[in-house]
């Protein structure tokens, strides 16, 4: 573990701290894994009720300048020429041999001004190949801003008692708005599999903000163990486990973050750095596929576990695995070869040098939930 001297802190730390997280090096910040109640109360809390959750930690970065649409689809496959204003969608940056520098959400704020939440983990490459490929755009990155996101069951219920309007957008699409006199742009988004919004605050009014959604008795704190058992029950990909350098959006199983318009014979298509690799995939199929699991026994199979077939011989890797809260048995993802990525495929994974039988499921592992209208 880094001293602490070597690690960042969001503007959150002491909330956290005072709160009763327990706080880890994570992506370069200090941050909290769980609380006093433990990761699987929290993941329950946040199914049920609604969770806050610190994404400070993410790079908030504003692109803008003329054209910056047609700028930003040379990094990445999808149509953000046709995005609607505060519309946003999901998308990856890839690099020239198809894989997946990062994966961030884009949000259309005017005609030229495009607003992206990238990984903490990858936000300084990210910034640097940004300002590398796009010389001639104003690109800014928003240190200091407060990210928090409401998530769960009950987030749309306090929406509606802090800023009534939230509640009309649908998945995927935000707005300015003002929550007791405090400037936000909240999106309605998130990393859960559930209903949630995320929002974003100027440094000076987020301790403000915290206390505003806190003082609501069915909003806690969660930490980054249950957003991490959340994500992995909604199929999410984790980047830097599930997705790399070396893997592309085809093989990550992310298929549909590549807009149709982007593919062979679409209106624009190509054009993106590793398109041709990409592209190729798409026709012919890749060799290795990303599924889920469902675990027999107990016991969870953890990230980097081996995969075997019948015979004995390794196959794949496990990228994510841990206990589903919600489910009550152990998940996990991982890579196989695409002819054993069937559902319902028998496998093993090794551990500590002993076969635990894993069956490959369909994704997501417990239904989304996100509010489509």
């Amino acid at each position: 573990m880094a001293p602490e001297s070597e690690v960042s802190k969001t503007i959150f730390y002491d909330y956290h701290v005072a709160a009763g997280g327990k706080m880890v090096p994570f992506a370069g910040y200090l941050m909290p894994v769980q609380y006093s109640e433990g990761i699987m109360q929290e993941h329950l809390h946040c199914r049920d009720r609604a969770g806050l959750f610190d994404v400070s930690h993410m790079g908030q970065v504003i692109v803008r300048g003329e054209g910056a649409a047609e700028a930003l689809e040379k990094l990445m496959p999808v149509d953000l020429q046709s995005l609607a204003i505060n519309q946003q969608t999901y998308a990856t940056l890839t690099n020239e041999q198809g894989g997946v520098l990062d994966d961030l959400i884009v949000t259309r704020w005017t005609e030229d001004t495009f607003f992206l939440v990238v990984n903490a983990g990858c936000k300084a490459q990210d910034i640097t190949h940004l300002r590398k490929q796009l010389p001639d755009f104003e690109i800014t990155y928003l240190a200091d801003r407060g990210l928090l996101a409401l998530q769960g069951l009950e987030a749309k219920n306090v929406m509606a008692e802090l800023v009534p309007e939230a509640n009309t957008l649908v998945f995927m699409n935000g707005g300015h708005a003002s929550i007791d006199g405090i400037d936000v742009y909240i999106t309605r988004s998130g990393y859960t599999g559930e209903d949630g919004f995320e929002i974003s605050v100027d440094p000076a009014d987020a301790f403000a903000l915290a206390d505003i959604l806190l003082d609501f008795e069915s909003v806690n704190w969660i930490g980054l163990g249950a957003r991490d058992s959340l994500r992995l029950e909604a199929g999410l990909c984790l980047y830097g486990h599930d997705m790399d350098q070396q893997t592309s959006p085809v093989e990550a199983g992310i298929i549909w973050s590549i807009s149709k318009s982007r593919r062979a014979g679409g209106a624009n298509e190509g054009g993106f750095l590793g398109a041709d690799v990409i592209l190729e995939q798409i026709a012919s199929g890749a060799s290795k596929k990303r599924v889920g699991f469902l675990v027999d026994g107990r016991a969870p199979v953890r990230e980097g576990a081996e995969i075997i077939d019948e015979a004995g011989t390794v196959v794949g890797v496990i990228t994510s695995g841990g206990f589903g809260p919600t489910l009550q048995a152990p998940i996990a993802m991982g890579y196989v070869p695409t002819e054993l990525s069937a559902i319902g495929t028998q496998l093993n994974a090794l551990v500590r040098g002993k076969p635990r039988p894993i069956t490959v499921t369909k994704m997501p592992l417990v239904p989304q939930r996100y509010f489509r209208g």
